[in-house]
């Protein structure tokens, strides 16, 4: 059993920086991809970033490529979330989220990953 939490979340202006992590307990963490997922008011979960297990792969959704990185210590059993470049449309709870990696595409559906942490806020003002 994969336990996840998340932390670093608060407060930014638009155009500032913010960096999550996400804190593994449990059996073989480096056996799992790591996700971000976030969730507006009133809207659907959504995917922001994954990683591999190996740390090799990284995929963004659009909305946050080029802003966003997404990286992992196998060592520390931790993952993180760099946001930059943060936008007040970028507001939302994020979740850190895993599944077991057997290689192949990232898997981008909110159903798709067995583990999730509790979330932390993030709100960007303009």
């Amino acid at each position: 059993q994969v336990q996840l939490v998340e932390s670093g979340g608060g407060l930014v202006q638009a155009g500032g920086s913010l960096r999550l992590s996400c804190v593994a307990s449990g059996p073989s963490f480096r056996n799992y991809v790591m996700g971000w997922f976030r969730q507006a008011p009133g809207k659907k979960r959504e995917f922001v970033a994954a990683i591999s297990y190996s740390g090799s792969r990284r995929y963004y959704a659009d909305s946050v490529k080029g802003r966003f990185t997404i990286s992992r210590d196998n060592a520390k059993i931790t993952g993180a979330l760099q946001m930059n470049s943060l936008k007040p449309g970028d507001t939302a709870v994020y979740y850190c989220a895993a599944y077991n990696d057997y290689g192949g595409n990232f898997r981008t559906g909110e159903n798709e990953y067995a583990y999730w942490g509790q979330g932390t806020q993030v709100t960007v003002s303009s």
